[in-house]
C-alpha cells in the first residue's frame, strides 16, 4: 500500500534523533546484553537477577508487590518464575491468608546462587557506572519517569 502523502524522511530522523522510548529500549537492552553476558556463568540472566534480588527480602513477597515493584505484569511475571522454579531457586506457594493469591521466595540454592552473581553484578554495575559522567543523575532521570 502506498499512502498519498508518505511522512518525510525527515520526519524519521527527527523521531528517531528525539524519541524518549526508542533511546530507553536501546540503552535498556544494549546493557541487558553486557548483564546477561556477565551473568551467565550463574546461570541466569539480568532479568532474573532483578527478579531474585526483588525476593531476597525476610519475608515472601506475594505476586503483586513483586510485580509492581519490576514494573511487569502479573503474567509475565508468572512466564519469569516458571524457569527459576524449574532451576530449584525460586518457591511459589499458596498464601496462607489468602489461597487465592502466591507468595514468593528465594529457596536455599536461590540465595547461594544470587550470594555468587552478587558479585560479578558489582563488577558489571561499576563497569557500566564508569560509562557514564553522572550514574545519579541518570538514575534521578530515570525516576522521574514513573
Amino acid at each position: 500500500m502506498v499512502l498519498s502523502h508518505p511522512l518525510p524522511f525527515s520526519k524519521a530522523v527527527q523521531v528517531h534523533g528525539a524519541c524518549l522510548c526508542l533511546h530507553t529500549q536501546r540503552a535498556a537492552r544494549l546493557v541487558a546484553r553486557r548483564f546477561d553476558a556477565g551473568l551467565k556463568r550463574h546461570g541466569i540472566t539480568s532479568g532474573q537477577f532483578s527478579l531474585m534480588m526483588s525476593l531476597n527480602r525476610p519475608e515472601p513477597g506475594s505476586v503483586k508487590w513483586v510485580a509492581d515493584l519490576l514494573a511487569v505484569d502479573r503474567t509475565t511475571l508468572t512466564a519469569a518464575l516458571k524457569p527459576l522454579e524449574r532451576k530449584g531457586l525460586v518457591e511459589v506457594e499458596t498464601d496462607p491468608a489468602d489461597r487465592r493469591g502466591k507468595l514468593l521466595s528465594l529457596t536455599a540454592e536461590g540465595q547461594r546462587v544470587l550470594a555468587e552473581a552478587v558479585v560479578t553484578w558489582e563488577g558489571l554495575q561499576a563497569a557500566e557506572e564508569g560509562r557514564l559522567a553522572n550514574p545519579d543523575e541518570l538514575r534521578s532521570a530515570l525516576s522521574a519517569l514513573r
